[in-house]
């Protein structure tokens, strides 16, 4: 019952959000035992998809992806609606490039359950700011490290962070800093990895 009482006070919260770089939540509700979200159909492939086709992208995409994802989440974050699993997969590229951040009614309502049941952080390892690894709550800033994480790998095709088990991902976000995109990528403006790191 408080993971249907979150469920459904986020998928209000997601459907007030009108963003067009937001896919959009239109309806919520129950079928027989299961939950559902009515959402946006966005056709087109997930930033995940694009990465395993082309690799990395060019600074100017991989900015003006950034830049939409960033428009979309301060409309999130003005309405307090904080994402908590920002990454590739999650934002959708309709067949025109639009950038779409998807997953808004279920990221907060799911962590909020796993949390209190397991006592863990819900979220992708890959995307988890160092606050929320050790503290376990997300913020509006904790988003944003996401997005800069996000953008380290559309710009180097890969993850600042790699181990065997999740843990030692986590541990990396605590301990370390995100590299310079140019240790990886030869030729990056200066501009870019500042970028980077204010995000991160």
């Amino acid at each position: 019952e408080p993971f249907i009482l979150r469920f459904r006070r986020e998928a209000r919260a997601a459907a007030r959000l009108s963003h067009p770089n937001a896919v959009a939540v239109f309806d919520q509700g129950t079928w027989g035992d299961s939950l559902y979200l009515t959402m946006e159909y966005v056709e087109g492939e997930d930033l995940r998809d694009t990465l395993r086709r082309v690799g990395a992208l060019s600074v100017g995409e991989a900015l003006e992806i950034i830049k939409n994802v960033l428009d979309a989440l301060a409309a999130a974050h003005r309405r307090d609606l904080i994402h908590r699993d920002i990454k590739p997969e999650n934002v959708l590229r309709s067949t025109d490039g639009t950038p779409k951040l998807a997953d808004f009614g279920l990221a907060r309502a799911v962590s909020d359950a796993t949390q209190a049941s397991t006592g863990t952080v819900l979220g992708t390892v890959a995307y988890l700011a160092p606050e929320l690894v050790t503290e376990g709550a997300a913020t509006r800033a904790s988003d944003v490290y996401a997005v800069g994480v996000m953008l380290f790998e559309l710009l180097t095709g890969r993850q600042p962070f790699f181990g065997d088990i999740p843990i030692n991902v986590a541990f990396q976000h605590v301990t370390s800093s995100v590299p310079p995109v140019s240790t990886i990528v030869p030729g990056i403006p200066r501009e870019v990895d500042d970028l980077v790191a204010a995000l991160t």
